[in-house]
């Protein structure tokens, strides 16, 4: 079973950056990873995500052109670069794992992480 571990949330203030981290246990390679989020008293929504040979990637309007999703075979860790963050992308950012295509429906994704807390502050 995959098991995803997300890290490198923490308080920043707005347009300050912050890179989150999702590290994976097992079969790397052969899964796409999607970055979800979920902010206090709202669904959880898709932020971004990337095909199992990076050829294909999708971002939410909201973060487009602000965020960057990327993935390191060599160490098995999916990023999410944030920059210029905006006070609504406070958040619970999870990582998430499915085979080989990305999609950017939740319910597509197989295994998912535990989370990371992002807190942008004014």
């Amino acid at each position: 079973q995959v098991q995803l571990v997300e890290s490198g949330g923490g308080l920043v203030q707005a347009e300050e950056s912050l890179t989150l981290s999702c590290s994976v246990s097992d079969a790397f390679r052969a899964y796409a990873y999607g970055w979800f989020r979920q902010a206090p008293g709202r669904e959880r929504e898709f932020v971004a995500a990337i095909s199992w040979n990076g050829d294909t990637i999708y971002y939410s309007d909201s973060v487009k052109g602000r965020f960057t999703i990327s993935r390191d075979d060599a160490v098995s860790t999916v990023y999410l670069q944030m920059n210029s963050l905006k006070l609504e992308d406070t958040a619970v950012y999870y990582c998430a794992a499915k085979p080989w295509i990305a999609t950017t429906r939740d319910g597509d994704y197989q295994y998912w992480g535990r989370g990371t807390a992002v807190t942008v502050s004014a």
